[in-house]
């Protein structure tokens, strides 16, 4: 009686639970952005090279990529809720050291603080809303969930600009701070009680944890410092080595021993494991659509970053609106066809920027492509987060929403780095010297290098959209046998 009258008011206050989750979540992602338009300033302000301020961006992100899966684990073991409101709480508390910091140094320890509330509250957001709305409009409300995702990664640096502008680097994190006091408050009142207690410590499989812990940490160190000083340093090379023979140790051990901390038959459901292919090949695709847009708009265009930033939201403004909308239709026809037209419309937005996107392309064209790929995003995302949490049992939601957060962040991750690579290789090849900037003087090399990546890009999504269109094939015919054999057995039973 106790456990039905607990989940009737879980349903009674599911949407201020789906806030406070959407809250921390936008917070969290935000963070991961809003610093990129305050580094020079924070580099002056600390007496840091530019080269080393970029550590407070990456470190962020690989604490992050990091912890995520441990976490995912650990609020299965423990309670989804229990885990996302600690991660409010350490990520508060990072803030505010983060604010208060006057040193380089304190302000990377603040980070990998802040990141790792961060990794506890993305590891368990997911799991959390997919549990309180059972399957009456949990895509709606995972829509919702990526609606905030998209709009802490996009606002980040118009917001952050603003506020270096206005106040001070400093407040980046202070405003975090009633933001996340209101939600440990509202989040101890209104979410779900946990009833389960981690008894078993050797279920946490420590030895599995470091050697996923020291893949992350050495690949993404790698692609950051790979960036600044070439990916054919020997330093760098050893850390994908590094990173490659990690990973072989992790999946052995992950294999072998009886409690893994990421149980790998999750992944023998080829229905989650495309999903969490596809959503890191869309976020690799929006990682590379934001990081060239800037210099398209601002460079080739000679647009103040006022005017950028505004022309930039219409990103995510359109998909604020889609994201909940797709979701909601996939409550009622399904989520693998619009997943399908989602990445069809994101790859066609790609060829279609290639073609049209020049020196003197009209602005409503700019814009209109923006609103589409935004369009394309959220018809994608919010389907395909309902698919990941839905093909899971209810006590592996926890770890099936750290996977669906690692997607992201490798995605975005693997975005960034390919598009930095292919593009300044192309205006390289286009000017006939080694390129690491824009050329003012020579505006047509910067128009080829964009050109193709944004073909490569287009391509990198057809890959999902052919393995959604074979899946989905597939299931159809599955489902017409089905009934054909029903049908008959009916007949034969009647004769």
């Amino acid at each position: 009686m106790e456990k039905i009258e607990n989940i009737e008011e879980t349903h009674k206050n599911r949407w201020i639970i789906l806030g406070i989750t959407l809250t921390i979540t936008f917070m969290s992602t935000l963070d991961s952005s809003i610093v990129n338009v305050a580094l020079p300033t924070i580099s002056h302000n600390l007496g840091v090279t530019l080269a080393s301020v970029a550590w407070v961006v990456s470190i962020y992100l690989i604490v992050i990529t990091s912890l995520v899966i441990f976490f995912g684990k650990l609020a299965d073991l423990t309670g989804k809720s229990r885990i996302f409101i600690f991660g409010i709480s350490v990520f508060t508390i990072g803030s505010l050291f983060c604010g208060i910091s006057n040193s380089f140094v304190i302000l990377l320890i603040a980070r990998v603080l802040q990141s790792m509330g961060a990794a506890a509250a993305m590891s368990t957001n997911q799991g959390i809303i997919a549990e309180v709305f059972h399957n009456k409009g949990r895509g709606r409300a995972l829509g919702m969930s990526g609606s905030a995702v998209a709009l802490g990664n996009t606002v980040g640096p118009v917001l952050g600009g603003f506020i270096v502008a206005v106040l001070s680097w400093h407040y980046i994190f202070l405003i975090n701070i009633p933001i996340g006091i209101i939600a440990f408050i509202m989040a101890m009142k209104y979410l779900p009680k946990d009833s389960q207690k981690l008894h078993n410590k050797k279920a946490l499989d420590g030895f599995g944890f470091v050697a996923f812990a020291l893949t992350m940490v050495f690949l993404f160190s790698a692609l950051s410092e790979g960036e600044i000083i070439g990916y054919n340093k020997l330093i760098i090379i050893a850390m994908f080595i590094v990173a490659i023979i990690s990973f072989i140790i992790f999946y052995i051990r992950e294999k072998r021993t009886s409690l893994p901390m990421l149980d790998l038959n999750i992944f023998k459901n080829k229905l989650f494991s495309l999903s969490v292919f596809c959503a890191a090949i869309s976020f690799s695709a929006v990682s590379c659509y934001t990081l060239i847009l800037p210099f398209y708009l601002q460079e080739l265009r000679q647009m103040s970053p006022e005017i950028c930033g505004l022309i930039m939201l219409g990103f995510p403004l359109v998909l604020l609106v889609v994201s909940p909308i797709s979701g909601h239709i996939s409550d009622k026809i399904g989520s693998e066809v619009l997943t399908l037209v989602g990445l069809t419309a994101m790859s066609a937005m790609f060829i279609l920027m290639s073609i049209f996107y020049h020196q003197n392309t009209a602005i409503f064209i700019v814009i209109l492509f923006i609103g589409m790929m935004g369009l394309g995003t959220g018809m994608f995302q919010s389907p395909n987060t309902s698919l990941i949490m839905s093909t899971v049992p209810k006590n592996k939601l926890g770890i099936a929403g750290s996977i669906n957060a690692l997607a992201r962040n490798v995605g975005m991750a693997f975005g960034v780095s390919l598009t930095s690579i292919l593009l300044w290789s192309f205006v390289s090849l286009k000017a006939g010297y080694k390129v690491l900037t824009y050329i003012p003087e020579n505006p047509g090399a910067f128009v080829y290098g964009m050109h193709w990546v944004f073909i490569i890009e287009a391509g990198i999504c057809m890959i999902g959209v052919v393995l959604t269109a074979i899946r989905l094939y597939g299931r159809k015919n599955i489902e017409k046998e089905g009934v054909e054999n029903h049908v008959s057995q009916v007949e034969n039973a009647a004769n």
